[in-house]
């Protein structure tokens, strides 16, 4: 186990200082689990619904609705 899977073993975080970047962004799920994630995308859109701010920052875009 190594890098960002050992600092949530061991209770820590991927945020930092300037939040969650591009590289840390596929290692979400194993801090927030799946279903937080999709609740901060859920959230994304809400707030930013033309996706202007940050484009792809945040989280990653929301998948297709079908």
């Amino acid at each position: 186990m190594k890098g960002f899977h050992t600092a949530i073993f061991l209770g820590g975080t991927l945020s930092g200082e300037h939040g969650i970047g591009i590289a840390k962004q596929k290692y979400m799920e194993l801090e927030f689990g799946a279903g937080g994630v999709a609740v901060m995308q859920r959230l994304k859109e809400a707030l930013d619904p033309l996706g202007i701010l940050n484009p792809g920052k945040l989280v990653g875009p929301m998948p297709a609705k079908e």
